[in-house]
């Protein structure tokens, strides 16, 4: 096991930046997932971890050595690729031990090795079989057991489970952190999926064209967004803008003649844009005593999903989401109805208006 530092690492490609310098530390034993939307340079910057790609400027460092210019077989790294990519003419137990053979490891010890960590992923007695006899999970496995066969200081994960069906993938992720939690490997892993890299990672590094937005714990990143978006990425819902001022000594944000009391750097007397997470949005009666901002509306949508509903909230003019377990939802809260809408402390962000634009570039 060891730490990985990557320092002020860059790449372009025929005068295209898709990798601005970068700077990332993570430590020994962490599990570490890179979110972003494709193109935003994650796994740019996992193939330069792991030397399949060769940076233009900056260092890597695995447990304290530099392995930039190391080729990709001499790191000790583990890597997982997106499509399993198992060979197809071996036997599962074949397909763990292929990396051993590179080592020189062969016979009795690299098959106790290989079925060991079949074991591990929960694959024992599965040796003799072929990779077209396994399911997608399944096969996700076998390529999991064999990167970790050849005891790597690091393991890196490319988007692995994005080829499974929702059920599978989220049994793979449980068996991901347990695999983890046992073995307390260094483990970075490339996703698009916002809820698997909350559920695994110690840390998730937000990117976004080529350039790290944030770097934090999951719950840290969800609850103070450092930018729109960060904070638009992760589904916070524009609100509109307004000028900043102090109202009982707390910021506000007033947009259409709403005062929103907000998370963020915009000071009074500046321009900002509010945008609210909806989860932190719900109607109905507070508890005497609350910290909630609280304000009169009146529902204009209400759409049930099954375990939760999506509704649209109208304070004046300002629209407001909020998305709420169905079972909080009361029989009273229909459309049109008049509503005491609740907003949790650290719902709502603000940021310079000029940041708003990046609420689109999240994809919204």
């Amino acid at each position: 096991m060891a730490s990985l530092t990557v320092a002020q690492v860059s790449k372009s490609y025929n005068g295209t930046t898709v990798l601005h310098p970068m700077d990332l530390n993570v430590p020994d034993g962490s599990f570490c997932c890179m979110l972003g939307s494709s193109g935003s340079g994650k796994s740019t910057l996992l193939r330069i971890i792991a030397g399949l790609i060769e940076p233009d400027a900056g260092t890597v460092t695995i447990g304290g050595a530099d392995v930039t210019r190391v080729p990709v077989e001499k790191r000790k790294i583990g890597f997982v690729f997106q499509n399993y990519a198992l060979f197809p003419h071996l036997t599962v137990g074949s397909n763990v031990a292929y990396g051993l053979r590179t080592q020189g490891v062969r016979g009795k010890e690299a098959r106790t090795r290989s079925e060991e960590m079949l074991r591990l992923v929960g694959l024992g007695g599965y040796e003799g079989r072929k990779p077209s006899q396994l399911s997608g999970g399944q096969q996700q496995r076998v390529a999991l057991a064999r990167a970790l066969v050849t005891r790597p200081n690091v393991l890196l994960l490319d988007e692995p489970l994005s080829a499974l069906d929702r059920k599978i993938r989220g049994e793979m992720q449980r068996e991901l952190k347990r695999i983890h939690d046992e073995v307390g490997l260094t483990t970075i892993m490339v996703t698009h999926d916002q809820e698997e890299a909350m559920n695994l990672g110690d840390s998730v590094v937000m990117l976004d064209g080529g350039r790290l937005q944030q770097n934090a714990a999951p719950h840290h990143l969800y609850r103070e967004p450092a930018n729109a978006f960060v904070a638009g990425f992760l589904g916070a819902e524009p609100l509109g803008s307004g000028v900043v001022s102090e109202v009982d000594g707390h910021r506000v944000v007033t947009v259409a003649g709403v005062p929103f009391r907000f998370t963020g750097a915009p000071a009074a007397g500046t321009t900002a844009t509010a945008v609210v997470m909806a989860e932190s949005v719900s109607v109905g009666a507070v508890e005497q005593g609350t910290d909630r901002d609280l304000h009169r509306g009146r529902v204009r949508t209400v759409n049930f999903y099954g375990p939760f509903a999506r509704l649209e909230l109208a304070i004046g003019d300002v629209v407001v989401p909020a998305t709420m377990l169905s079972h909080n939802v009361g029989t009273d809260v229909v459309e049109g109805a008049d509503v005491t809408v609740s907003i949790a402390p650290g719902g709502v962000h603000a940021y310079a208006a000029e940041d708003a634009a990046a609420l689109s570039a999240a994809g919204r």
